[in-house]
């Protein structure tokens, strides 16, 4: 038997549940978003002397064999999962098939849920080898090419060969330069780009894809996962951006981009300095970018619209400001429709986040957030169902304000695990569903939709191959669609 090979690993994004649910999971007919932090990890590999491999479940839940031939013909020492809460458990699935197949393989786990509870997982989870906490990019190198021999590498938990005690070595200074990172290996994802198609409605041309030019957020709200990047934000430069976004056109075809980036609008010179090479030398792309409504002005927003800005992301999250500072969020609500109303003028979409069943949340508050969100000129808005993330503030004293289900594998923002004081479940379920019918029943929203006819054909293709999936979740709210019955 031949010995497993150290300069090899290979990258897995779990889908998070049965392949077999994937054909009626309504989230993957309307998104399917690259795993930009394994292509980010494969292609800093491969700089470094390294092979990697992607397998991504996701977007290819039918990828067992595929995983099956890398293990068998490649032999790579490791196999690393980059996992969200949600997803992790399949993660350890497959992990253990994975060990089954090839003994000698090691497990490495990172993400988010990793970074959160930390030595915890290592406890509970026999099967994982290492655990990478923080930025990963320079510790996996470090692992691979130190042969799997853990102490010394910062950012790194693992188990102590013999005594099998686990060990931290402490977190990893974070990168300095984002700037010094290759592009992410897009090339790795099979099918790429059409494999992953953006939200419906939200891109006027294909193929298309998303990119993310930063690090970390500077905010504080008490419902986002901080254990990665902690309170840090970097950045690429406008530079880098604008070259990352011609190699995306050049190799790839790509057209238009969603930046999914936190806060894109926080360092307003590189922004400026974008838009101007944008203008001056141009791409013939366009994007999407999620920004703070404070940062916009008329100034930016012209420069926006004529580098090619489609559509603008707002974090709204409730209609409720009494609820906005109780989970220090700070957002002026009045400011905010102001912004709204200003990124309308300029031509631009906008599409609002909210979300609906937080701790403190009461009839009257998602009342006022319904009440302030159709009081806007939002073309499209996204209502998830609040989940309170082990690496969030709020997670700590979460059961103190109502009921939580701590079911990992459900908790991704579309199902209501927690149920707030003087709700039900079922009573926040009715809301839901209540608060989409009555936004597509209003005449303009209507209108506006009949119009991506022309700014966004793919769009209207992919919900009539899909339609009777999308009328059973606008019926249901469930994420995946019931079975027939025979």
């Amino acid at each position: 038997m031949h010995p497993v090979d150290h300069s090899k690993i290979v990258l897995v994004h779990p889908l998070g549940y049965s392949s077999g649910k994937s054909g009626r999971d309504i989230s993957r007919m309307a998104n399917i978003m690259p795993p930009l932090g394994l292509c980010g990890l494969a292609s800093y590999l491969e700089h470094r002397g390294l092979e990697a491999d992607i397998v991504d479940f996701n977007a290819r839940p039918d990828s067992v064999q595929r995983l099956k031939d890398i293990l068998i013909h490649k032999r790579p020492a490791y196999i690393g999962f980059s996992c969200t809460t949600s997803s992790f458990l399949d993660g350890i699935r497959l992990a253990r098939e994975s060990k089954t197949l090839l003994p000698d393989i090691r497990v490495v786990f990172g993400g988010v849920h990793v970074s959160s509870l930390g030595e915890e997982m290592m406890h509970q989870h026999a099967v994982i080898d290492y655990a990478v906490v923080g930025e990963g990019e320079e510790t996996l190198a470090q692992l691979m090419q130190n042969c799997g021999h853990a102490p010394g590498i910062p950012g790194l938990i693992y188990r102590e060969p013999g005594n099998r005690e686990v060990v931290f070595t402490g977190r990893r200074p974070l990168l300095d330069d984002l700037d010094e990172l290759p592009y992410p290996a897009y090339e790795k994802l099979e099918g790429f780009p059409k494999s992953y198609p953006l939200p419906i409605f939200n891109y006027p041309k294909s193929p298309n894809t998303s990119a993310i030019t930063s690090r970390g957020c500077p905010y504080s709200c008490s419902y986002c996962d901080r254990s990665v990047f902690q309170k840090s934000y970097r950045f690429n430069s406008a530079e880098y951006i604008y070259e990352h976004m011609r190699y995306l056109n050049q190799h790839f075809k790509v057209r238009h981009i969603n930046f999914y980036d936190d806060q894109f609008s926080f360092k307003l010179k590189r922004l400026e300095r974008l838009t101007d090479m944008l203008v001056n030398r141009p791409l013939n792309m366009s994007f999407n970018c999620a920004v703070r409504s404070e940062h916009l002005t008329e100034s930016l927003l012209k420069r926006l619209k004529d580098a090619g800005c489609w559509m603008i992301s707002l974090g709204i999250e409730s209609g409720d400001q009494d609820m906005l500072h109780a989970l220090n969020r700070k957002v002026n609500l009045e400011k905010l429709a102001e912004r709204v109303r200003l990124i309308k003028k300029y031509g631009i979409r906008v599409k609002g986040l909210l979300m609906i069943g937080m701790p403190g949340e009461t009839e009257a508050s998602v009342e006022k957030t319904r009440q302030f969100l159709f009081s806007l000129p939002v073309d499209d808005f996204n209502l998830t169902k609040f989940t309170p993330f082990p690496g969030a503030p709020v997670y700590r004293t979460i059961r103190e304000y109502g009921d939580f289900q701590e079911d990992w594998s459900r908790m991704d923002c579309m199902h209501f695990l927690f149920v707030p004081q003087g709700f039900t479940l079922q009573r926040l379920e009715e809301l839901h569903r209540s608060f989409y019918r009555d936004h597509f029943k209003r005449p303009r929203v209507l209108v506006d939709y009949a119009a991506m006819l022309w700014n966004s054909p793919d769009s209207w293709r992919r919900f009539v191959l899909n339609l009777g999936s999308f009328i059973r979740f606008a019926r249901s709210g469930e994420r995946f669609s019931r079975e027939k019955q025979a």
